[in-house]
């Protein structure tokens, strides 16, 4: 598609293109109508091959997801049966994922979750690690390795899922407690019932980013991981003013997304920007069209303390070489950043309150 591209569409574009003046070319020509097709099918191919297992032992299943939530007390979890399901959720399949993630089918039901996670297992093709969880293990062990006196007792990850990247900060940081949130109580179930069957400590409710019922000041950081752009242009803002409220002062605020629309090339926002027309993520090109400084200002965040970073995989090296990579500056304008390639590189912004 790229060299199709090249071939037959740049120069007549010419070289300050956009990336929709691009997507509108490509959707002529057959290389994208056939890389659309391709990854269209490849999704239902996925859940075709998950969920039909899941869906004959979901009753062992959710059995199985109790059994842990009774053992020997490792966390906690709370569920909210009042809580309204936002539409940005519950009115559309997200990732074209057959009952997106709220969806329970009995009670006590946990296989949305499960569902989730073994999508994400073959999607992603190791490049997650075994655990799933290198996003929130590699930016962690970056906080750590680039900022050692940060004081991190307490941690918070908005829009958690099944909890892959919550368990890597509890990892890091051994002496914190660390809460994961969601509104879909399936994931909560499943997260929990897997975060204790690793006897790892974490602390799961279901709630909205948008109304955090935690006091001012209460957590040193606030992550989230893919979240953002799947939320509505509007609420965004309202969930950053939550995410400054709930800090301490001196406390971070990080949230991995795919790199803006602003800084990267023509060609490769146009590539980034397919989710958002074809895979039901209806807000993705919205928020990768935002400027990100202003929108950490305008949450109350000083400009001065905005940061943001190219953070290399854990798990795509050893050690030493990945801290020799860390002390080199990341590019964001890079086929690694956020692409599921070996040596993938993950984008994150945020700011210091």
């Amino acid at each position: 598609m790229r060299r199709d591209y090249h071939a037959h569409v740049e120069t007549a574009l010419g070289k300050q293109a956009s990336s929709r003046a691009i997507h509108a070319a490509m959707r002529k020509r057959d290389s994208f109508r056939f890389y659309s097709a391709l990854r269209t099918t490849s999704q239902d191919l996925l859940y075709q091959t998950v969920q039909p297992g899941i869906e004959r032992t979901a009753s062992t299943i959710n059995a199985q997801v109790r059994e842990h939530a009774r053992g020997k007390r490792i966390g906690s979890l709370s569920l909210d049966s009042t809580l309204a399901i936002p539409r940005s959720v519950s009115a559309i399949d997200i990732h074209l994922m057959p009952g997106s993630y709220h969806t329970e089918y009995e009670a006590d039901d946990a296989t949305m979750g499960l569902v989730y996670d073994q999508r994400l297992r073959i999607s992603t093709f190791g490049l997650f690690g075994p655990d799933l969880g290198d996003i929130g293990r590699s930016i962690s062990r970056y906080i750590a390795a680039t900022m050692p006196d940060l004081s991190v007792r307490r941690v918070l990850d908005l829009g958690c899922t099944v909890g892959h990247n919550t368990l890597p900060w509890k990892e890091t940081y051994p002496k914190a407690s660390v809460f994961g949130i969601d509104v879909a109580a399936p994931c909560l179930r499943f997260a929990h019932a897997r975060a204790r069957s690793m006897g790892v400590a974490l602390n799961f409710q279901q709630m909205n980013a948008r109304e955090l019922r935690f006091p001012d000041g209460s957590f040193d950081i606030v992550f989230s991981s893919m979240f953002l752009h799947e939320i509505p242009k509007k609420e965004i803002g309202v969930i950053l003013r939550e995410a400054y409220r709930v800090l301490r002062p001196g406390g971070l605020m990080l949230h991995m997304e795919l790199p803006p629309d602003d800084q990267l090339s023509a060609w490769d926002s146009f590539y980034l920007d397919w989710d958002g027309h074809y895979n039901n993520e209806p807000f993705y090109r919205a928020f990768r069209a935002a400027k990100l400084p202003t929108l950490v200002a305008a949450a109350g965040f000083s400009s001065h303390n905005y940061l943001q970073a190219v953070v290399p995989s854990w798990n795509a090296m050893d050690e030493t070489h990945w801290r020799q990579t860390i002390a080199t500056t990341q590019l964001v304008d890079s086929d690694k950043t956020g692409r599921l390639t070996t040596g993938v590189r993950w984008f994150f912004f945020g700011a210091r309150k």
